[in-house]
């Protein structure tokens, strides 16, 4: 058996992507059903594993020279995030339901097709940055989903876990997102003036986390599931969005 297999099972990382990802969950990882998708289509793709252990069951990432796409599972609704890179550059981003149709994305990419080519091959691609015309809903649900992508890659890729354990906390996911320094920071709306009385985080490593609360005072904790719970606790009461 490769070193880098995940074998299929109820894996803690992939309970909350059950009822979403069913196939996922049989693989063992995404890593390891995208590949199955990958060979179906043909030899020649490599899937690899994300390098942190957080991610190796709910994002994978294939390479090719200075190109590479990274895929990642959505929390809370089922959409795979293709996110397609030249020399780190995002070049092209979409997301789709058929693990199929990101395989062969990934294939045309890492295979040399140019971004044009791309975009009308696989239809649910746009190029450049992600500007929410493919996400549903207001300004607040834009941002999330892009920095839902951004983390999943330098700089931020140590927020990964935090930042999926948020948007899982509907109170949390009704505030607008961000980072700024390394912190990750909640505002009430999308656009300035945003807001700035509301806790912020950030990764300490070795899966502990620093909480700043409006009033200033630091807390260190262990582990996303105690962070969050740490965050709602700080929230004030008339955290509430406001219009964007």
């Amino acid at each position: 058996m490769p070193e880098d297999h995940i074998e299929a099972g109820p894996e803690e990382p992939l309970r909350a992507y059950a009822e979403s990802y069913p196939e996922i969950v049989r693989a063992g990882s995404l890593r390891n059903a995208l590949q199955a998708a990958a060979d179906r289509a043909g030899p020649g793709l490599t899937i690899e594993l994300m390098p942190p252990p957080g991610w190796r069951h709910v994002v994978a990432r294939a390479r090719s020279g200075d190109r590479s796409v990274i895929v990642s599972m959505t929390l809370g609704r089922r959409s795979f995030s293709v996110d397609c890179r030249d020399d780190g550059t995002r070049t092209a981003h979409g997301g789709t339901t058929d693990l199929s149709e990101a395989a062969g994305a990934t294939r045309s990419w890492l295979r040399g097709q140019d971004v044009p080519a791309l975009v009308a091959r696989w239809p649910f691609l746009g190029s450049g940055e992600p500007s929410g015309a493919d996400e549903p809903g207001d300004a607040v649900s834009v941002r999330w989903r892009q920095l839902r992508t951004s983390v999943a890659a330098p700089p931020y890729a140590s927020l990964y876990e935090l930042v999926e354990a948020a948007f899982a906390e509907p109170r949390l996911r009704a505030l607008s997102p961000r980072t700024s320094h390394d912190w990750l920071r909640f505002s009430r709306r999308a656009t300035a003036p945003l807001c700035t009385d509301l806790p912020m985080v950030r990764a300490t490593g070795n899966d502990r986390y620093r909480v700043r609360t409006s009033e200033g005072l630091l807390h260190d904790t262990t582990g996303t599931a105690r962070t969050i719970a740490l965050i709602l606790d700080h929230l004030p009461g008339d955290d509430r969005p406001l219009s964007t």
